[in-house]
């Protein structure tokens, strides 16, 4: 039996050299198995920057469409009815005419108290809905808010400039302007 013993000692001795053996010729391959995953590694880093890149351009391009779609949503809603309100200008400058002739102390007409009723109360709807009267008279010319029908010498010298009579009143829609006031300037 003692021999037995000896030939398996030494069988496993040969074993463990292989092993080792082995463990040296593999260890080459593992510095460049090492080597590749890291590179697959950085490669792989790469593509999830890129792609974390892609997808936020793309929600912030989508969030400035859903803010872009919603703006112009209330500006629609809000200006929505200006063909109507701009149809309606003509009647409240009719009222103004009516009640300023009313108001002079040599006209024989008088602006019953209906009739104000109704001019007020079609004044205070349409303020409701936003739309304001530009007051022009005395101020300085803005083309972009008065249209000139004509222009007069000034009557001083400060009134150069600026507005001297509003022949029609302009009116904004919600701060945007639905009709220009009509107005004679001062040279």
């Amino acid at each position: 039996m003692s021999i037995k013993k000896v030939d398996k000692v030494k069988f496993m001795s040969k074993k463990e050299s292989e092993e080792k053996e082995d463990k040296k010729k593999k260890s080459p391959k593992r510095k460049s198995k090492t080597a590749e995953l890291e590179s697959r590694i950085e490669e792989l880093e790469t593509e999830v920057g890129e792609s974390k890149d892609k997808y936020l351009r793309l929600y912030a391009e989508f969030d400035n469409y859903k803010k872009r779609t919603v703006k112009e949503r209330l500006d629609l809603i809000n200006t929505a009815g200006r063909e109507t309100i701009s149809a309606l200008l003509p009647v409240i400058d009719d009222f103004d005419r009516a009640k300023k002739s009313a108001d002079d102390d040599s006209s024989n007409e008088v602006f019953t108290e209906g009739v104000s009723l109704v001019y007020n109360k079609l004044k205070g709807l349409l303020e409701s809905k936003g739309v304001k009267a530009m007051e022009s008279t005395g101020e300085v010319f803005d083309p972009e808010l008065h249209e000139a029908i004509t222009e007069i010498p000034a009557p001083t010298e400060d009134m150069k400039g600026k507005i001297i009579d509003t022949i029609e009143k302009g009116y904004l829609l919600n701060d945007k302007i639905i009709r220009h006031a009509k107005v004679v300037v001062g040279k």
